[in-house]
């Protein structure tokens, strides 16, 4: 048998594959001979997962592949209703992302609980100004997404002393319905934002949204950027209808040098790196590694993602 071809849309540094050798005909594509590549692929490694090249590529003429693997969570880059409707199975990075991200959230909480960013400013000024800070224990948190990274989120918040209450897209056991929102929201200290984008959650953190948030609530995003509308948030902000944000990701990434956004008043911008510890490619490799011995053996793949759903649906103790 022939080996299987493997190829694999590449951004610097590439993955690490050497374990495959003899195993695999791997093959690296930029975005634009990926239109002209895929019909002769077996299997496809999305390395380059900020690019939108598979989703405009994948339409046309000839064989597709039959495994789909984007080295992130988030899928909403890649999937168009071509690939959706095909057989084609579709994985993703799940298990790499969830403890680091969940440790960036609970900094952003204690940064904003002990205003951090206003001792920073005001070493910067040479200025003394004793202030009060808030106490996390005790606090109400909405963690808004019920996958992986959300309950990692919840179990670290709530380690920290700090009430939460997760949000699905259903209720189920301890996870509030889409239907609780906005009544939890109304009652909360922080409200994060760690679910994928689909065509439900598009646009859902609004001007309304953000009128039914405390004055003194913060609102943390490291889910995916058009989840909020941007202009609402920074009017917020503005008028202080809550304390403060902290964005990790953006409706058009990178964030370009003029955006407004920068200068928003108690708004922390960082550059999608909520998830990327010291070794997170090496991560990534060693897990795709994993899944292409798994696929070669017939066996079968973790991390299926419901291409209808946009995500990789978790399983209830039960089901």
């Amino acid at each position: 048998m022939s080996e299987p071809t493997l190829l694999v849309l590449d951004t610097d540094p590439s993955p690490r594959l050497g374990r495959l050798t003899g195993r695999a005909r791997i093959r690296y594509t930029d975005e634009a001979q990926l239109a002209a590549r895929l019909p002769s692929a077996d299997v496809l490694l999305v390395w380059d997962f900020t690019s939108d090249a598979v989703r405009a590529a994948w339409p046309g003429a000839g064989p597709r592949p039959a495994w789909v693997h984007t080295a992130s969570t988030g899928v909403d880059r890649l999937l168009c209703p071509e690939l959706t409707a095909s057989d084609t199975v579709v994985t993703n990075a799940r298990g790499i992302f969830e403890r680091p991200v969940a440790e960036y959230v609970a900094g952003l909480v204690l940064a904003f609980a002990k205003d951090l960013p206003g001792t920073l400013e005001l070493q910067r000024q040479h200025r003394w100004r004793h202030r009060e800070s808030t106490r996390i224990a005790g606090s109400r948190a909405v963690v808004v997404g019920a996958g992986p990274i959300g309950r990692e989120i919840t179990k670290l918040l709530i380690a920290l002393g700090v009430r939460v209450a997760l949000v699905g897209r259903r209720a189920r056991r301890t996870i509030h319905g889409a239907e609780d929102l906005d009544r939890l929201t109304a009652l909360a200290d922080w409200v994060i934002c760690a679910a994928p984008l689909t065509e439900s959650t598009r646009g859902m953190f609004d001007a309304r949204f953000f009128g039914l948030m405390q004055p003194s609530a913060r609102f943390i995003n490291v889910g995916r950027g058009p989840m909020v509308v941007e202009d609402d948030l920074a009017e917020a902000l503005r008028r202080r209808w809550i304390a403060g944000a902290a964005l990790d990701v953006f409706e058009r990434e990178p964030l370009e040098p003029q955006s407004p956004l920068w200068d928003v008043p108690d708004l922390i911008v960082s550059p999608h790196m909520s998830g990327d510890t010291a070794g997170w490619r090496d991560r990534l490799s060693e897990q795709f590694v994993a899944m292409y011995e798994l696929w070669a053996a017939g066996e079968p793949l973790p991390n299926v993602v419901d291409k209808r759903r946009g995500y990789v649906p978790v399983r209830e103790p039960g089901e």
